[in-house]
């Protein structure tokens, strides 16, 4: 068997249901290396679950914001950044070139979803948490639940002031 990570969405809010439908309708129609890719969901009764490729070194923002910065001399803060990874007790290595391949890497997912897609997908909620890294540090892109597909080609788009995010 292979490991895999299982979201659940909470019906108890007002976007729930809705954002469960959303991220599905928008995950399963795209694939990209930079994107995570859903393995399948499930709904039964009120349980709403979806089930993502498991991806092991964690959120970005872990690998940037960890607690553990106190504990590094300032030397170090200025060159690489050590942070424990997601299921193991070894440390990853956040070095400038590894930082700069995650952002090349976030750019590529983001360019795809905007221009290299079938549909224009803004993803609204772009942030460190919503980044997860792969054993090579590769950087996917996930949380689609409050993005907006748009489909230029047929003449429409979207076009809102109201904010949008998650904190």
């Amino acid at each position: 068997g292979s490991q895999v990570a299982v979201k659940k969405l909470s019906l108890q809010s007002n976007q729930g249901n809705r954002e469960f439908v959303n991220e599905i309708t928008i995950i399963t129609g795209i694939q990209h290396r930079n994107l995570v890719r859903l393995k399948g969901y499930c709904v039964e009764a009120d349980e709403r679950l979806l089930v993502y490729e498991f991806l092991n070194k964690g959120s970005l923002d872990r690998a940037l914001f960890s607690n553990n910065l106190l504990l590094l001399p300032l030397f170090l803060l200025l060159t690489k950044l050590k942070i424990p990874s997601a299921g193991s007790g070894s440390n990853v290595v956040l070095d400038w070139h590894s930082r700069f391949q995650i952002a090349i890497g976030i750019a590529r997912g983001l360019a795809y979803l905007h221009e290299e897609s079938h549909v224009q997908i803004i993803h609204r909620d772009i942030k460190a948490s919503n980044i997860l890294l792969d054993d090579k540090l590769q950087p996917k892109i996930s949380d689609f639940g409050i993005s907006k597909l748009f489909d230029l080609d047929k003449g429409f788009g979207f076009t809102s002031t109201k904010v949008a995010g998650t904190l």
